[in-house]
């Protein structure tokens, strides 16, 4: 079997052991692929492996000896999956690999947020603290969690674990999920509405679907208090990005920690780029070495079952 990945980069930088892969076939290694390389180095494959490269209708077309693509991440949003179900082309993803990591970036960011972590260790390295009258100095507020308001938006794998996370800083916690029933003891579940306007913190933790694209918009922002902040570890085109900015620009929302974009890279006019007290991360709350092993058993694992003949995880 000839196994080719276009964008192995993303997995593993050179920190992971390629060997179980390997021992499956014939595999092939690119860094990174452009779309105009991207047929080329794909037609002699019988398996590819993708994160963020896209494969629409027309180059699986061009495709022919093409039988499975395993995406190396939870979402497969850049698969065609009508073009690949009607081509008998298998597709698998990853779940849960992150779960932990990904909470823990979104507590990264909002303890930036509310206690400028990073602001203070500048000021001290800057020889603030040295020349200080004070044996202790504040470059800004700093904000208690104990007592806040947590809302989630998005309630699985990775969502309650940021509620429990949450609920071990002492915050309560809010809810808005599709499935509205089967409440849990330590939450309690609102519509979005309650949601935006109650939480000190709002978090987002649900896919891109055509209901949930850009759903984060001037209303709903407009209903948050404006010592509230923003958390977003989830797919960037949940937010309408020149509202959220506007918002932070205005002063009607306190900050927001944000590790995803709607465009990755970004392009440089967008505009949470240069909006006030957003903290950005590049797209990395997935990427801890841990999740990343996982990651890679997961698709090892996934490869093996398929050609077994007993495909698991399929999309």
């Amino acid at each position: 079997m000839t196994i080719v990945y276009p964008d192995a980069y993303t997995l593993n930088p050179g920190d992971l052991d390629w060997q179980p892969l390997q021992a499956l076939g014939t595999v092939v290694l690119y860094d990174r692929t452009s779309p105009d390389e991207l047929v080329d180095r794909l037609k002699e494959a019988d398996a590819v492996l993708v994160n963020k490269v896209k494969l629409n209708r027309e180059t699986l077309a061009q495709l022919p000896k093409l039988r499975y693509i395993g995406v190396t991440a939870t979402g497969y949003d850049i698969i065609d999956m009508e073009a690949a179900r009607e081509r008998n082309i298998i597709v698998t993803n990853v779940k849960g690999y992150s779960s932990d990591s990904v909470a823990q970036l979104t507590f990264a960011l909002l303890l930036e947020l509310v206690l400028h972590v990073g602001r203070h260790s500048e000021s001290v390295h800057a020889g603030d603290w040295a020349n200080s009258a004070d044996f202790s100095y504040t470059k800004s507020p700093l904000i208690e969690l104990a007592g806040k308001t947590l809302g989630l938006v998005g309630y699985g794998d990775i969502g309650r674990k940021v509620a429990t996370i949450g609920r071990a800083f002492g915050m309560n916690v809010l809810v808005n999920r599709r499935n509205a029933a089967n409440g849990e003891e330590g939450i309690t579940l609102v519509d979005r509405r309650h949601l935006f306007s109650q939480s000190d913190v709002v978090s987002l933790h649900l896919p891109a679907t055509p209901d949930t694209i850009g759903f984060v918009d001037a209303d709903l922002l407009a209903l948050m208090k404006p010592t509230a902040y923003l958390i977003n570890t989830s797919r960037g085109t949940l937010l309408n990005e020149i509202d959220v900015a506007q918002a932070l620009n205005a002063g009607k929302l306190a900050g927001a920690g944000l590790d995803v974009l709607s465009v990755e890279p970004p392009k440089t006019d967008n505009p949470l780029l240069t909006a006030q007290n957003c903290v950005l991360t590049p797209h990395i709350a997935w990427a801890s070495y841990e999740a990343r092993v996982r990651l890679m058993q997961g698709v090892v694992a996934n490869l093996k079952a398929f050609q077994n003949g007993t495909p698991v995880n399929a999309v």
